[in-house]
């Protein structure tokens, strides 16, 4: 156990009696710290929930606040030295021993896939290549349950939302917005820019667990035969 006055302490806030959020300075010791927690969960952790920028940590009990900390910081602090080693390059860092990818077959004919091209200088056929050939990662999963925040390495298909949401979008739709890709699980209104749909379902309450998509997870897209 390190230093108990660690600098990573000022990123650490009680959220109730038994939770921690951690807010760390950049969004990436974010995803680190989720997915090293996940895959090797301390003595006193009972869930790690992420979002965008921050982790929840919830406790089993109001006594292991303290342990908790520290180990989270000795997280941060070995995820920053990682990041910072010249031997090391951030497109290599390991989450863990993640399973193999979730696939999800698309069919590429969204209404949105040709101002997304022109918006980012693509082809349509070079858009349906980059989002194909992208090992997405779950940042965090909100909106809807069975939403997934998909993020990529590169941030390559980073496009705004609409300027005007649409009052629907179906079940099943691909869609891009704000450096995510995500899966609308059933139909609702949004804003995203729609670039095709899957026949997979993302949420089936007859499935354990019900969402396809967890936090954590990493999702591969491929064109549907």
């Amino acid at each position: 156990m390190r230093d108990r006055k660690s600098p990573w302490q000022q990123y650490i806030r009680t959220a109730g009696d038994r939770a921690l959020l951690v807010a760390p300075s950049e969004p990436a010791l974010a995803a680190g710290l989720a997915d090293a927690l996940r895959g090797n969960a301390p003595a006193g952790i009972q869930d790690v929930l992420p979002a965008a920028e921050t982790v929840l940590v919830t406790l089993v009990s109001v006594g292991d606040a303290e342990s908790v900390r520290h180990e989270i910081c000795s997280v941060l602090e070995d995820i920053q030295r990682a990041h910072d080693s010249p031997d090391v390059s951030r497109e290599t860092l390991p989450h863990n021993d993640s399973p193999e990818p979730i696939v999800i077959p698309v069919r590429y004919d969204g209404a949105d896939l040709a101002d997304v091209a022109e918006l980012l200088g693509m082809t349509e056929d070079e858009v349906i290549a980059a989002h194909t050939g992208t090992v997405w990662r779950c940042a965090f999963v909100g909106f809807a349950p069975g939403f997934g925040y998909l993020e990529s390495p590169d941030g390559r298909l980073t496009v705004p939302r609409r300027d005007a949401a649409r009052t629907s979008i179906p079940a099943g739709a691909v869609a891009l917005a704000g450096g995510y890709s995500a899966v609308y699980p059933r139909s609702t209104p949004g804003g995203w820019q729609l670039i095709g749909r899957t026949e997979l379902p993302m949420w089936d309450v007859d499935r354990d667990p019900p969402a396809l998509i967890r936090a954590g997870g990493r999702v591969r897209f491929e064109v549907a035969e």
